[in-house]
């Protein structure tokens, strides 16, 4: 599988705020299924990545992680 998401392993996104994401194809005949890759770059530089099913369940799983990673920033 070719992705243009990364170069020799490492996410190519790299810009603050900003997600990129592609759709491929896993398994075999008819038990075949798409995905979609994911990565998100937070404003502080640190990279969410995932797979799921469809983009909006990786965006609310980002969305949940952003949440979480809030929470902890707030008690400290």
């Amino acid at each position: 599988m070719t992705t243009r998401m990364t170069i020799n392993g490492v996410s190519t996104c790299t810009e603050a705020g900003t997600e990129k994401y592609e759709s491929f194809q896993s398994g075999f005949g008819r038990r075949k299924r798409t995905l979609v890759q994911y990565d998100y770059r937070s404003e502080d530089g640190e990279l969410f990545s995932c797979v799921k099913p469809t983009l909006d369940e990786c965006r609310t799983a980002r969305d949940k992680w952003l949440n979480k990673k809030q929470g902890k920033e707030e008690r400290q």
